[in-house]
């Protein structure tokens, strides 16, 4: 069982870029993560929050738009329609916003902390959390989104965070 405070992984952090294993077995120890990673998102005032953003290899995402906390496991797109820009930040992009074309609603499944199987339909902004989510499973951020010309404006905020992620792994 996680006894520590989970910590947000900024850019930088080679486990952002490796893709989350599935979950094959819900246990307490999943149920304690995803309750420790609700607190976190809440903590630094985010809306989103996946497993490897605290180091976590695992398919576990939680998400509260301001309509409730959803706490996921191995969840999948099945269906996107539509298209929306939207300016999106990260927390372990920290100061960055790129502009990321999304679907505009989204069909999911996944199961919840108990193991139940679920279906979801979103649209907007929390079908775009959804989407920045499960694209951290899969080792990918909003940075990869960013045109040529977006990546010239961030490269020093980007350079920052590097130094600071190899700082952090110094100091452990």
């Amino acid at each position: 069982m996680l006894k520590t405070k989970l910590k947000i992984k900024v850019f930088g952090d080679s486990v952002l870029r490796k893709i989350a294993k599935p979950v094959r077995r819900i246990t307490d120890e999943h149920r304690q993560i995803l309750s420790q990673m609700a607190k976190t998102m809440y903590d630094d005032s985010g809306i989103g929050l996946a497993a490897p953003q605290v180091g976590l290899s695992a398919q576990l995402i939680v998400v509260d738009i301001g309509e409730g906390l959803y706490k996921l496991i191995n969840p999948k797109i099945t269906k996107r329609q539509g298209r929306q820009s939207i300016s999106e930040g990260c927390l372990s992009v920290p100061g960055v916003c790129v502009k990321v074309k999304r679907a505009k609603q989204v069909w999911m499944q996944a199961e919840d902390e108990n193991g139940r199987f679920i279906e979801i339909q979103a649209k907007d902004l929390f079908a775009c959390v959804l989407q920045h989510e499960i694209d951290h499973l899969k080792g990918k951020l909003i940075i990869d989104y960013a045109s040529f010309l977006e990546k010239l404006r961030i490269k020093r905020k980007l350079a920052v965070l590097k130094t600071k992620a190899k700082a952090c792994k110094l100091q452990l």
